[in-house]
């Protein structure tokens, strides 16, 4: 007799993926649908995607969508939240887009403690535009904009976005995850739903960065891609909780 031990959640399209073999991508917008499911949030949800590979999310989750300018996602949701402050408002972000061009979105954002919630996708390139050095990327890692790869004495170092973040009064949730393996993607998706139950409690910003692999630009396959998180990735971009406000703690263990 079988059993069915799977199935595509409600939240997400039933469509064939354009992203690259093995790319973690695809899995945070399963996590995210999963969890949508589960907290019965997807009518009442809207997700932001600017510009970069991260633009096609809404291709993929089935919950209303809106689409930002490149790095101004934080940006239009405080304005969503605000105007409809009983909707589960987030954004689905690339570091170049995050941590580059919409650096002063996110910031000031996580600075008010606007309500919203960001699903930080660290991948340590521009995917989409051709595999160029981002702010996230690691020191000495070769890109098509960094061919002998990144000097620090010119480019300066890669930005932390998470030990930045959680250095802001207004943050309230902030953690980083990766997606490598099962327990990892289990690990990924529990921090998700904590995001989005800090926002519906209304304690405040949270963030959620997964670090990814971009196998493509990388030069990798997809197996090799994710040695390359466990061996360079994670050692810069250590997984862990780096801000968990006190009742923010008392709302998890509730």
């Amino acid at each position: 007799m079988e059993e069915i031990v799977f199935q595509r959640p409600e939240s997400l399209y039933d469509t064939v993926t354009h992203y690259c073999p093995g790319c973690i991508h695809g899995i945070a917008h399963r996590v995210i649908a999963e969890v949508l499911d589960e907290m019965g949030l997807r009518e009442q949800s809207i997700g932001i995607a600017p510009v970069g590979c991260s633009v096609l999310a809404y291709d993929y989750i089935n919950c209303d969508f809106a689409e930002a300018a490149h790095g101004r996602a934080p940006a239009m949701a405080t304005g969503m939240k605000r105007v409809l402050p009983d909707r589960l408002i987030f954004t689905y972000q690339g570091d170049g887009d995050l941590a580059s061009i919409g650096m002063a979105e996110l910031v000031h954002a996580a600075a008010r403690g606007e309500n919203i919630t960001t699903v930080f996708i660290n991948n340590a390139v521009y995917g989409m535009t051709g595999g160029q050095m981002a702010p996230t990327t690691l020191p000495g890692m070769v890109t098509t904009s960094s061919p002998h790869g990144r000097d620090v004495k010119s480019a300066g170092y890669p930005i932390r976005v998470c030990e930045l973040v959680s250095a802001i009064d207004g943050a309230a949730y902030v953690v980083r995850r990766t997606a490598t393996n099962p327990r990892e993607v289990r690990r990924l998706k529990a921090a998700i739903r904590n995001g989005f139950r800090v926002q519906m409690a209304g304690l405040g910003y949270s963030l959620i960065e997964v670090v990814a692999n971009c196998p493509t630009n990388w030069g990798l396959s997809p197996v090799d891609s994710l040695k390359f998180i466990e061996e360079k990735m994670l050692p810069y971009y250590p997984p862990g909780d780096y801000k968990v406000r006190p009742e923010v703690e008392q709302l998890l263990q509730a």
